[in-house]
C-alpha cells in the first residue's frame, strides 16, 4: 500500500487531535457524598436591610432565595437552600460601652429582668419569614456569643480574658434554656421553624476575640461538649426537633489536629466523635448528628495545599464516620491571588476564585453543605451582594455581583438530597484528574428528582472545547456566569448531548438535563 505524504500528515493531525481532546467521563454508578444545602447568613446587614422599604427587601430576597426564572428563562435568584439567622447577644443595647463597632452589634431577645422582647431583631426576623416564604428548605440559628447578662465580663467580646468560654459557670443551663426559648419564640411569633441551632462560633481560633470588631469568644472542646450535653437535654425535655450543629471551627486544621492553639482547642473530630474521648464525646446525643461544621478560611492557599488539606480532612472524617459541612467562608488577607479581602469586587476575579474553593470543598473534602459568610456586605469581599451609598444619596444601594451568581451555578441547580457523582478526565484512573485549578474543573451531581447536573469551571484565559460522557440524556439546558455583562447565571441555550461544548475562558457553566422549577 502506497502511503502518501498527505495521508501521513492527516494521520498525524488525527493523532494530535485525539491527544488534545478533553473528555470528562461521569460514572453514575460511583456516588460520593449526599448534598444537603447551599447557603449564606443574615449577619450583620439584615438588621438594617430588614428595616428598609419593602421594595428593597423584596429585591434582595428574590436574588438570594428565588428558584423561578424570568421570561427569557434566566434564573431570578440563586435559590439558596439554607439561611443562617444570627441570634444576638445584646451589644446593641450596650451601645458604645459594648466595645464593638456599631455595624457588627446585635440585639438580644432577653431583657436584663429575664423577660423576652420579641420586637427585637425585627429586620433579621423579616428575612427569616421571607426565606420561608420562598420555600428555603432549611433555616439555622447561630450564636456568636451568649447573652451578655450571662458572660463573665459582661460584654459580648472576650476583652480582658483568657482563651476559655466567656460564660459564667453557673449559667450553662440558663444559656441552654435561652436557646430553646428563642427556637420556640421564633416559631410562636413568626411561624418559622429553626431546623438547626449552632451554639458556638469559631471557638478554636488562635486569636482571643478581643473587641471592638465583633461579637465572639473562644471555648475549649470541654466547654463545647458540656454545653452540647446540656442543650441536648433541654431540647429533648421540651420536645423540640431542632438539631445541634458544632463546632463552626475556624480552621480545618483545628478539626483534625491543632493549629496555633493548645490541644484543648484541637483534634475536634476525634474529641467529639470517638468514644475513647470520654470527657468530650458527644456522639451519643440524640439532637446532635455525627456532623462537623467548619470554616474554609486560611486553607485556600497555596493551591496545591488547598487540595491536600481537604483530602486529609476527608480521610479523618471517614475514619470516625462523621460527615462535614463547610459552613462559612469569605475572602481573607491570605487570598493574595485576588488581592485579599479589602475592597469589594463584583467581577469574575473573585467569582472564579470562590468557585474554585467550592469545587475543592465538594470534591476533595466531601462537603455536604457549602455556605458563604454573609449575604450582603460593604467595601470588603465578604458579601454576595454589595451595599453602598452613592454620593448625595439619602439611602443605600444594593447590587448583585458575579460572586452571587457563581454560587448560584451550584445552589440553584444542586438541590438537597443530590448525590455527587464520580468524574474523571480522558479515561484517567487518577481521581484528581477532573480538577485543574488553573484550567478546567468538572463536577457532577444527581438530584433526587433524577435530573443530572454538571458544573464546569474554566479558570484559564483560553476557551476550551469539551465532551462530557456517561450521561446519555436527550436534552440539556445550559447556564453560564462569565465576564460578559449579560452572563450572570444566564440561560445560554440547550443541547441534545454534551459533545463539542465550548466552555469560554474565565467562566462557570452549569448543564442540567431538566430545569428545576
Amino acid at each position: 500500500m502506497k502511503i502518501t505524504a498527505t495521508l501521513i500528515c492527516a494521520l498525524a493531525c488525527l493523532s494530535t487531535s485525539a491527544q488534545n481532546k478533553i473528555v470528562f467521563t461521569v460514572n453514575p454508578n460511583v456516588q460520593h457524598q449526599q448534598i444537603d444545602c447551599f447557603g449564606a447568613s443574615d449577619a450583620w446587614s439584615m438588621r438594617f436591610i430588614g428595616e428598609m422599604p419593602e421594595l428593597v427587601q423584596d429585591d434582595v430576597a428574590r436574588l438570594l432565595f428565588s428558584s423561578e426564572v424570568d421570561v427569557n428563562g434566566n434564573p431570578e435568584g440563586i435559590g439558596l437552600s439554607i439561611w443562617r439567622f444570627n441570634i444576638g447577644a445584646g451589644s446593641v443595647e450596650q451601645g458604645d460601652s459594648s466595645y464593638i463597632n456599631n455595624g457588627t452589634r446585635t440585639e438580644c431577645f432577653l431583657n436584663h429582668d429575664g423577660s423576652y422582647d420579641w420586637n427585637k431583631q425585627a429586620g433579621q426576623r423579616r428575612f427569616l419569614k421571607l426565606a420561608k416564604g420562598y420555600g428555603v428548605p432549611y433555616l439555622l440559628g447561630f450564636l456568636n456569643f451568649p447573652p451578655v447578662r450571662y458572660t463573665k465580663n459582661g460584654l459580648a467580646t472576650n476583652t480582658g480574658r483568657d482563651g476559655t468560654y466567656n460564660l459564667k459557670e453557673e449559667k450553662y443551663a440558663d444559656f441552654a434554656r435561652f436557646i430553646a426559648d428563642v427556637i420556640v419564640g421564633v416559631k410562636e411569633q413568626d411561624d418559622v421553624t429553626l431546623d438547626y441551632i449552632s451554639p458556638v462560633n469559631e471557638p478554636d481560633g488562635h486569636w482571643n476575640w478581643q473587641g471592638p470588631k465583633q461579637e465572639g469568644t473562644p471555648a475549649t472542646k470541654y466547654e463545647i461538649a458540656r454545653l452540647s450535653r446540656i442543650l441536648d437535654k433541654e431540647l429533648q425535655s421540651r420536645k423540640i426537633g431542632t438539631k445541634i450543629i458544632i463546632p463552626e471551627s475556624s480552621d480545618y486544621r483545628c478539626m483534625m489536629s491543632t493549629h496555633e492553639t493548645g490541644p484543648e482547642r484541637g483534634y475536634e473530630i476525634q474529641s467529639f466523635f470517638s468514644p475513647d474521648s470520654t470527657d468530650t464525646y458527644v456522639g451519643n446525643l440524640e439532637k446532635l448528628p455525627r456532623l462537623m461544621a467548619g470554616h474554609s478560611y486560611w486553607t485556600t492557599t497555596p493551591v496545591e495545599y488547598m487540595k491536600n488539606c481537604r483530602k486529609a480532612l476527608r480521610d479523618t472524617l471517614r475514619k470516625y464516620n462523621v460527615v462535614f459541612w463547610q459552613s462559612e467562608v469569605c475572602i481573607m488577607g491570605n487570598d493574595e491571588e485576588i488581592g485579599g479581602g479589602g475592597g469589594y469586587d463584583r467581577t469574575m476575579k473573585t467569582a472564579l476564585y470562590v468557585a474554585r474553593i467550592i469545587h475543592h470543598d465538594l470534591v476533595f473534602a466531601d462537603a455536604r453543605s457549602w455556605q458563604w459568610w454573609r449575604a450582603v456586605g460593604g467595601d470588603y469581599k465578604d458579601g454576595l451582594l454589595f451595599q453602598y451609598r452613592q454620593p448625595g444619596a439619602s439611602s443605600d444601594t444594593i447590587v448583585d455581583s458575579k460572586l452571587l451568581w457563581s454560587l448560584g451555578n451550584y445552589s440553584r441547580f444542586i438541590r438537597p438530597g443530590a448525590m455527587r457523582l464520580d468524574v474523571t478526565r480522558n479515561n484517567s484512573i487518577n481521581p484528581d484528574s477532573a480538577t485543574n485549578p488553573y484550567g478546567l474543573m468538572c463536577s457532577a451531581f444527581r438530584n433526587k428528582d433524577g435530573s443530572d447536573v454538571v458544573v464546569v469551571i474554566n479558570y484559564g484565559d483560553i476557551d476550551k472545547t469539551i465532551n462530557v460522557e456517561g450521561l446519555d440524556i436527550a436534552s440539556w439546558n445550559m447556564y453560564r456566569t462569565s465576564d460578559y455583562q449579560k452572563e450572570s447565571l444566564a440561560f445560554v441555550g440547550n443541547q441534545k448531548d454534551l459533545k463539542s461544548i465550548v466552555v469560554p475562558k474565565r467562566s462557570i457553566t452549569t448543564f442540567i438535563n431538566r430545569q428545576i422549577q
